[in-house]
């Protein structure tokens, strides 16, 4: 078992704490299968209202597709460093592997493989406002295992199809037309990952992930029967633990849906804890707008504007300086964009408004 690096440390007031029961957790479960539609956009909508995330059964996902990934990114992950570091990703080359990431500038306790959904992804290649440039992001495939690469590609196109019916779901619990959000995603910017936490001889002073709010539309995750996902409770600011159901995914929140709906539907903080004995693997998928997509409160869900407008290709790559190293700042948040005159200026930031 490796040793823990200092930089992995938490400070005390965001180390583990023993969560609430899994057991009476409350997070919803819903069924997609409902034949009952009008009931099961109502059960949407008190989820995004109450909670920012829920489980989901019955999804049309197969569930061959999540094993074939499980079994080719344990076989992976289960290579030498220098064999990993083969498809090691860095500033240039975003996707890859990676075991250095961090959150909030601490180390997370991970090893990481990330790829996009659509190959090439088109993005934005510099942070300057200014700057139209385009940049094209690649996957990095290993060669070993060689059935990783079909394997994935196959589930990020089951996992779009399900983002894409979550989406109108959701547009449909806040009165809006099912395909209201689709003219977001000619070009989205989707992704997945495969998160692999080792034993850590340390799991009373070290985080999985550190506490966090993911920054896109929503996320996908399918998480092993391991577990470790904690969720803020909104209701009181508990960490409830997720309890890990066989064939279900946990949906969560993202900031762009906070900014869309003008706060009606909050993103939601989580973490991840990690075991002293076993391994842990999730599978999230992060469902991403076009990079050229100016983000802000729709207009039919807005009287006033909670939040200024953004350009997501910008904030996303901004978002990623802090993977590759500890900044001297908060890395930048969807708080920055509030319509309070005293966050307007903010140092060391980039400028990324519309």
């Amino acid at each position: 078992m490796a040793p823990v690096n200092a930089a992995c440390i938490q400070e005390p007031t965001h180390r583990p704490n023993p969560p609430l029961s899994q057991e009476d957790q409350g997070i919803p479960l819903i069924d997609l299968s409902s034949p009952d539609v009008d009931a099961l956009v109502e059960a949407i909508g008190h989820a995004c209202r109450q909670w920012g995330f829920f489980q989901i059964i019955n999804h049309g996902v197969p569930s061959e597709h999540l094993h074939r990934v499980e079994e080719a990114v344990r076989k992976f992950f289960h290579l030498s460093p220098d064999e990993k570091r083969k498809v090691r990703r860095d500033a240039r080359k975003v996707m890859g592997y990676y075991d250095t990431e961090h959150t909030k500038n601490v180390a997370d306790w991970k090893e990481v493989f990330d790829y996009t959904a659509n190959e090439p992804t088109l993005a934005a290649a510099s942070v300057d406002e200014d700057d139209d440039r385009v940049a094209y992001w690649e996957n990095q495939w290993p060669q070993n295992p060689p059935e990783m690469r079909k394997a994935c590609q196959e589930y990020a196109k089951d996992m779009v199809e399900l983002a894409k019916r979550l989406m109108e779901l959701v547009a449909m619990s806040l009165g809006l037309p099912a395909r209201r959000f689709e003219e977001f995603f000619k070009d989205h910017t989707s992704s997945g990952r495969i998160n692999r936490y080792p034993p850590c001889p340390s799991p009373e002073s070290v985080l999985g992930v550190g506490p966090h709010k993911d920054p896109g539309v929503l996320t996908i995750l399918a998480q092993d029967e391991v577990g470790g996902l904690e969720v803020k409770r909104k209701s009181d600011g508990q960490w409830i633990g997720v309890k890990p159901i066989p064939n279900t995914y946990i949906i969560n929140l993202g900031d762009v849906l906070q900014v869309w709906t003008n706060g009606q539907y909050e993103s939601v903080e989580h973490r991840v804890m990690v075991n002293s004995m076993k391994e842990r693997f999730s599978i999230p998928f992060f469902l991403n707008p076009s990079h050229y997509t100016m983000v802000a409160p729709l207009e039919e869900l807005t009287h006033t504007a909670n939040y200024r407008a953004y350009n997501w290709g910008k904030f996303a790559l901004t978002r990623k300086r802090s993977n590759f190293m500890k900044l001297q700042v908060e890395n930048i948040q969807i708080q920055h964009f509030k319509n309070i005159p005293s966050q307007h200026y903010i140092p060391d930031s980039p400028r990324v408004f519309g």
